[in-house]
């Protein structure tokens, strides 16, 4: 029987680098069993979190298959991208080479497979050809918002749905009546939606979404994971935990994924800088915006608390 992606909550990994600009694998797997700890569902590897933009794909092969030979005992569903080349060829030859590792599923970015001015007869004509080249994985698809924003209609959706087994959908529309449109048109079907965007999170939950898959799942995920469990239990206090992680979800607004890294290394310990490829820490982070994150973690810490006392 062929593997359906579980439902649940994906953190989209961000990568720790040193001070010399390498990647930081100490930092890595201390990520790892950071969230494993804190009970997501699975990873999203080598995704625009984990700016694979700016990876060339020797380093994006040795960073998955770190990632894939120390993962923690917990079972976690990893999923990965790596879709960045702009050729139809090299896209084939990236992503049979990253499904090889024993990732379980390969997730496209949906601007890839055309340009902006293109329409979706050319995403859905070269989309036929790369899936060729993991024909045994379930597949993914992802609406990245870099280089460009391409997002997928429900049309769309079930034309993928001819082409490949594709399963998971990391929906950034940031719109409940989107979404319940390509729920609609993916129902009776393995592809299932996760909301990317916060503040829609319980919202989207309720008409059918399956899970969370985005950046704000690298500061608390455990809050995520209690809210979709809530959500299962048709507990009420699922709103008020909804209000709060809706609210400061505008930190990926900020300086993402510098406030990332520094609320990971700093706040919660894992001892690696802030360091990124895309942004300039020293310009960009000043006292105030770790004063920020700082009150975040604190307030995190509060819940948590709460929580534990009932």
């Amino acid at each position: 029987m062929a593997k359906v992606i579980p439902d649940g909550i994906y953190v989209t990994m961000v990568t720790p680098f040193t001070d010399d600009n390498k990647v930081d694998y100490k930092g890595v797997e201390k990520m790892l069993g950071w969230y494993a700890d804190r009970g997501v569902d699975g990873i999203f590897a080598l995704c625009q979190s984990s700016e694979i933009f700016f990876l060339s794909f020797e380093e994006k092969m040795e960073l998955i298959r770190f990632i894939m030979a120390n993962l923690p005992e917990k079972e976690m569903t990893i999923l990965a991208s790596g879709h960045t080349a702009d050729d139809v060829l090299t896209q084939q030859r990236e992503a049979e080479a990253i499904a090889s590792t024993g990732i379980d599923s390969y997730v496209f970015i949906a601007n890839r497979f055309a340009k902006e001015d293109e329409g979706d007869d050319v995403l859905l004509k070269n989309a036929a050809e790369v899936v060729k080249a993991v024909p045994n994985l379930p597949l993914g698809v992802y609406e990245c918002p870099y280089p460009y924003k391409r997002m997928l209609n429900p049309k769309v959706m079930r034309d993928l749905l001819e082409i490949g087994d594709f399963q998971f959908l990391k929906d950034t529309t940031c719109d409940v009546a989107k979404m319940d449109e390509k729920i609609k048109a993916m129902k009776g079907t393995n592809f299932k939606l996760f909301n990317a965007n916060s503040a829609t999170l319980l919202e989207s939950l309720e008409i059918g979404a399956n899970g969370f898959s985005g950046v704000m799942a690298n500061f608390h995920p455990e809050l995520y994971q209690d809210l979709y469990q809530l959500f299962l239990a048709k507990d009420p206090k699922a709103e008020l935990l909804q209000d709060f992680i809706g609210f400061y979800s505008v930190a990926e607004c900020q300086i993402y994924p510098v406030n990332a890294k520094y609320y990971l290394g700093t706040l919660e310990g894992l001892g690696f800088g802030f360091h990124t490829r895309t942004r300039n820490p020293a310009v960009e982070f000043p006292r105030n915006r770790q004063l920020e994150m700082d009150q975040m973690w604190r307030l995190t810490q509060l819940w948590k608390k709460q929580k534990m006392h009932g």
